[in-house]
């Protein structure tokens, strides 16, 4: 990770625009066709949510703008992406814990569980400093129309939301928001993203 001047770099005048805007976040919602992946999950005794992590990691590492965010009034650029999910701890409260983002599934479940059993068992957050996160939460014993993060002014991750999948006759439905800054992306990289998401749950 390194800083860059926001000048020389593609999202020059968004910088200028939205990075001390009052509120620079935007939400966008998308149903997703999730039946491939339960069909995964289900056949190789895959779990759903890190399918999800995965796919989100795979759409994401594919849009460039994503390995660029805005921290405090520097614009930082990564290398490597990370997801982020919340863990169920063993105070009863919940955890957070970073994965590292990897295109080898194998890899990325090893990771998966490996991380979220510490995290679980220890009571103490993951967290990976020099990557690019994008946070998600899962709410899968809820079903939810749809959600809007809190900007705290502090992080400016982008942020996925889902609650319980909902089952159709010939499909399986996820609602999911996605938050991002706008200083670092605009909306058709947002849809590009949440495409991309589809496309990789459809050819997992």
């Amino acid at each position: 990770m390194r800083e860059v001047n926001p000048s020389e770099t593609t999202r020059a005048y968004a910088y200028e625009m939205w990075l001390k805007a009052p509120m620079p976040m935007v939400t966008f919602f998308r149903t997703l066709n999730v039946s491939r992946l339960l069909r995964v999950s289900r056949r190789k005794g895959l779990k759903f949510n890190m399918l999800m992590c995965y796919c989100i990691g795979k759409a994401a590492s594919a849009v460039k703008e994503f390995y660029m965010l805005p921290v405090g009034e520097k614009l930082i650029q990564y290398d490597s992406i990370a997801v982020n999910t919340i863990v169920a701890d063993c105070r009863g409260e919940v955890s957070s814990c970073d994965i590292p983002f990897t295109a080898n599934l194998e890899a990325f479940n090893e990771n998966y569980l490996r991380l979220t059993k510490q995290v679980a068992e220890t009571c103490v957050n993951h967290d990976i400093t020099d990557s690019m996160v994008i946070g998600t939460s899962a709410l899968v014993q809820y079903e939810i129309d749809g959600a809007v993060g809190m900007y705290s002014g502090i992080f400016n991750n982008p942020f996925l939301i889902w609650g319980r999948y909902r089952r159709g006759f010939f499909k399986t439905t996820l609602m999911v928001s996605f938050q991002f800054h706008h200083t670092q992306m605009d909306g058709a990289h947002a849809s590009a993203f949440l495409e991309r998401l589809q496309q990789e749950i459809d050819n997992l």
